[in-house]
């Protein structure tokens, strides 16, 4: 039988003008119900399933258009679809819709606006009433959204010893947390693996990469979480400590050390300067971990934050490199206070979508001290 999160459909929407189509409805009240599947290539009498329907092939220009729609006809958008094709000589297409704090989710026609929802197996359209009711419920869901992230900051942060240099302090936590995933010791040692090899993917190996300066290889147990430790602990290597952590909820933790960077065989920074190589590189792990987490959790979209600790008398200052690869703190300004940068990223995007996320991140960090060019994360392609 149908219900609120199953839809059967006999065969595939055409491909041109399918904003005009009943898709953008179905795929709102999917999103507006929180979330489900619908399944083309099955026939169906009295909202029961009776019988396979051939729906041929799904191409993807289809398919591209079909994601299309729920982004450009939905108000907010829905992102995240799944998409699969089943079977061989019978076809079949499901199309997974993820759950969302984003509603209530509008569809358009011509001057008029409505809300879909799912009632059982019909969809029905929301009264004011529920409509209300579901924006109080998203402003509720993003207050505690950013509360979670605040708390998860301020705790990674109580480590640093702020006083002698400066730290970023990078937390992340998923708009829908999922059930409490325990990871083993080795899918644990996997992530942070997989976080090594997709940071060097989109920057380069000219920094104090913070992933190289933990114990990956053997996490240890934390509150709900696995950690990897820091292994810069002698006098000539405290200057880029690091930890790192995945919890158990899918959320994400790294606090690395960025200001009083060795500069020579027997110098060092002070711990105001900081190198904007050492931000970039410790925002490509953030979100290489962020990423590989969501892999292993089947997570999506996540809320972050990234500051920068210091509790010195002198104001930080960010260093970039001159045309031959000097530190040169000729266009830095001044920061009495580094303000946090906040965004929601989607971790589950791919190639230089991902890459765009982390490339505006890691400039509106360095942006801040008056340093413009990025020089340790590759630069977007060409079209972007």
């Amino acid at each position: 039988m149908e219900t609120d999160d199953l839809d059967w459909k006999s065969e595939l929407p055409p491909a041109k003008s399918l904003s005009q189509t009943d898709v953008p409805k179905d795929i709102a009240a999917m999103a507006n119900s929180g979330g489900g599947m619908i399944v083309y290539g099955v026939e169906e009498k009295g909202k029961a399933a009776t019988g396979r329907s051939d729906t041929g092939e799904f191409s993807e220009g289809h398919e591209r258009a079909y994601r299309s729609v729920a982004v450009t006809a939905i108000s907010p958008p829905v992102f995240g679809l799944e998409v699969y094709r089943l079977g061989v000589e019978c076809q079949a297409v499901a199309v997974i819709i993820p759950a969302s704090v984003d509603g209530p989710h509008l569809i358009y026609k011509n001057d008029f606006f409505g809300a879909p929802v799912r009632n059982d197996a019909d969809t029905a359209w929301m009264k004011e009433r529920q409509i209300e009711a579901m924006y109080r419920a998203r402003f509720d869901e993003r207050r505690r959204a950013t509360e979670a992230v605040d708390s998860l900051y301020v705790e990674a942060a109580e480590g640093c010893d702020a006083a002698d240099r400066a730290w970023l302090v990078a937390v992340a936590h998923p708009r829908i947390p999922g059930a409490l995933t325990r990871l083993t010791r080795d899918e644990a040692r996997a992530v942070f693996d997989d976080a090594r090899a997709i940071t060097l993917s989109f920057s380069k190996n000219v920094g104090v990469h913070p992933l190289e300066n933990v114990e990956h290889l053997n996490p240890r147990p934390g509150l709900r979480r696995w950690v990897a430790p820091n292994t810069a602990t002698g006098d000539r290597s405290v200057w880029k400590s690091a930890w790192a952590s995945v919890h158990h909820d899918g959320s994400v933790s790294l606090t690395a050390a960025v200001g009083g960077h060795r500069k020579s065989a027997d110098g060092y920074f002070e711990g105001w300067e900081i190198e904007g190589r050492g931000i970039e590189c410790a925002v490509a792990d953030f979100m290489a971990l962020i990423q590989a987490t969501a892999r292993a959790l089947h997570h999506d979209e996540y809320d972050v934050r990234i500051g920068i600790e210091w509790g010195g008398e002198r104001p930080l200052t960010v260093l970039t490199v001159d045309g031959s690869g000097y530190t040169y703190d000729g266009v830095s300004t001044p920061l009495r206070t580094f303000t946090s940068v906040r965004s929601t990223v989607t971790a589950s995007a791919t190639g230089s979508d991902f890459h765009r996320q982390l490339h505006e991140l890691a400039e509106d960090c360095v942006n801040q001290g008056g340093v413009t060019y990025l020089h340790a994360i590759n630069p977007l392609p060409a079209d972007d």
